[in-house]
């Protein structure tokens, strides 16, 4: 590992394996119920999020907890960010307080790369506006693994919000870079320019872009969206874009549900296909912690 993950785009596959590898012997241990390991003792995590989190961040917190880290977190909201501190300070500051991981999450792409460049800490990206989520996806990718035993081979369809979502997009560099196919379905205005480029086909039809799919994965649609005109309305996105069984019939018997969270339910996803017995949703939240704890301790194996 390098000293941050700030995104998967510049991982080689044998970064992502060595994450993945790591995981599973994190999953194996929480699995039987140990909940305090001295993987992490005497280390210092920080959280700082610019913005709203459950999963990610308590996904986070619990997973440095787990192996014995003194763990912080930051509301931006009531921190000196509101009387006027940068991004930069607030980081050198965290440094001077001996911290050894920051956890980000921010608005503006880009903001984890320059914070990294600006402490000694470890920095970590929990999400940079519409940029990666590397975390997510890694544990996207533990999840498929955990259940088909690889990521080379398998067919992949992403349906939803692909141009804003950082999610897709670490994915995408990520599945790829293993050797896995990727799909991806949405109306024109919610594809970013150029998509076909990072090495994905491209559907404007879900049961096309789920036909014979190993998983198929919903990504929030950002109800906002629609107030800039990215689609006529909330309920035609449903009927047009929308997952539901007979879409689901499209894809393999075996075919995997995920989803990033949070649902809503009936516009991305029915739920009927979100609470199917082949759904793995909640098994991608525990899968989280196991993952952010092989991030944390192989970041922190100095």
């Amino acid at each position: 590992m390098t000293k941050d993950l700030l995104g998967l785009k510049g991982l080689a596959a044998d970064q992502i394996t060595e994450i993945l590898d790591a995981a599973v012997e994190m999953k194996k241990i929480i699995s039987q119920g140990a909940k305090k390991m001295p993987h992490l003792l005497g280390k210092s995590v920080v959280t700082l999020f610019y913005e709203n989190s459950t999963r990610t961040r308590v996904s986070f917190e619990n997973a440095a907890k787990f192996m014995s880290a003194n763990c912080s977190s930051i509301s931006v909201a009531t921190s000196s960010v509101q009387k006027g501190e940068t991004l930069i300070d607030t980081g050198q500051n965290l440094d001077a307080l001996l911290t050894d991981v920051i956890i980000i999450r921010h608005p503006v792409a880009g903001a984890p790369q320059l914070l990294a460049k600006n402490v000694h800490a470890a920095v970590i990206n929990a999400g940079d506006g519409a940029n990666e989520h590397p975390t997510q996806a890694l544990l996207d990718m533990y999840t498929m693994r955990e259940r088909f035993g690889r990521i080379d081979g398998l067919k992949v369809a992403i349906c939803g919000d692909i141009k804003f979502s950082r999610v897709a997009r670490s994915n995408i560099w990520g599945l790829t870079r293993l050797g896995a196919s990727v799909t991806v379905c949405a109306p024109k205005t919610l594809l970013p320019l150029g998509i076909e480029k990072m090495g994905v086909r491209v559907e404007s039809d879900p049961e096309r872009a789920v036909d014979g799919a190993d998983v198929v994965m919903g990504l929030r649609i950002q109800t906002e969206r629609q107030k800039g005109g990215m689609f006529p309305s909330i309920a035609e996105y449903a009927e047009f874009f929308g997952v539901d069984s007979a879409v689901m019939q499209k894809a393999a018997p075996h075919a995997l549900v995920m989803h990033p969270g949070p649902v809503n339910r009936g516009i991305e996803m029915t739920s009927a296909v979100i609470d199917a017995p082949n759904s793995v949703i909640l098994d991608q939240v525990t899968n989280g912690v196991a993952v952010r704890m092989a991030v944390l301790f192989l970041l922190t194996r100095k």
